[in-house]
């Protein structure tokens, strides 16, 4: 089946929460316990890709799954570090969609200066961390008990994935907007 990566739009909303509602409302992947509407959604997604990509793989025109980027801190010094975070819809796990989403957020990310991408999961979640893991992100640590969700104070294993090399002062970041058309955008295949 032939896939499509592209830039999220505001019309993806309503499937990006349909992905992201059993996470919220079933399992403590998200500590977000109320799943965002359709239009907080969309407004997330114009928030992120002021700066960011927010990507979605698209298979017989539903979306399949999604990936984007967001500041790692507020703070100057860390302008060349992200978070990631990738979602995929339920019964759509295990086909390589989240590595190929990945894989496409981390060469735009490269392209507009980024050197660290981080990733926080709520754990145990053995599915995520494989992913993490042959992705390439390292285990750099665990917060123990910092969230509690469904009766249980709960675990984030942090990761981070280095994208290139630090070597002496990095160029500016690169607003994506700047890089590529979001209209038009679409992964190489």
């Amino acid at each position: 089946m032939s896939a499509l990566i592209r830039m999220a739009r505001a019309a993806d909303a309503a499937a990006i929460r349909a992905i992201y509602a059993p996470h919220c409302e079933r399992t403590f992947v998200s500590f977000e316990t109320e799943t965002p509407s359709a239009a907080a959604m969309a407004k997330r997604i114009a928030s992120v890709q002021l700066r960011f990509p927010w990507l979605v793989l698209e298979e017989a025109g539903a979306v399949q799954g999604y990936s984007y980027a967001g500041a790692h801190h507020p703070r100057a010094a860390y302008a060349w570090s992200v978070d990631g975070a990738i979602y995929v819809r339920e019964g759509a796990q295990g086909r390589g969609i989240g590595r190929r989403l990945y894989q496409a957020l981390f060469g735009l990310l490269r392209q507009q200066g980024i050197h660290t991408v981080c990733a926080q999961i709520a754990v145990p979640n053995a599915p995520s961390v494989a992913l993490h893991l042959a992705c390439g992100f390292t285990h750099v640590g665990t917060y123990t008990g910092v969230g509690w969700k469904f009766g249980g104070w709960r675990d984030v294993a942090h990761y981070q994935l280095a994208l290139q090399a630090r070597a002496g002062e990095p160029r500016p970041v690169t607003p994506i907007g700047a890089l590529v058309d979001l209209d038009t955008w679409r992964a190489q295949p």
